[in-house]
């Protein structure tokens, strides 16, 4: 017989470096309470957050990655 757990919901994975919410509402423009929704829905990974934009057409306002 398998034993299941009971202690709380499973950690999500995080891929790629984790944003602030500050840095995610900044980066997109979004006010406070949509930034910490999107946040608390999807979580901080910001290569999940960038797919959600992207396929949102919601392009990012200032640049990412090194050399900008």
């Amino acid at each position: 017989m398998t034993e299941i757990s009971t202690r709380g919901p499973a950690r999500k994975i995080i891929r790629g470096r984790p944003y602030s919410i500050a840095e995610f509402a900044r980066k997109y423009r979004l006010d406070d309470q949509e930034a910490k929704r999107l946040f608390e829905k999807f979580g901080p990974s910001a290569t999940e957050l960038d797919l959600l934009m992207a396929a949102k057409r919601r392009p990012p306002t200032m640049p990412t990655g090194i050399g900008y």
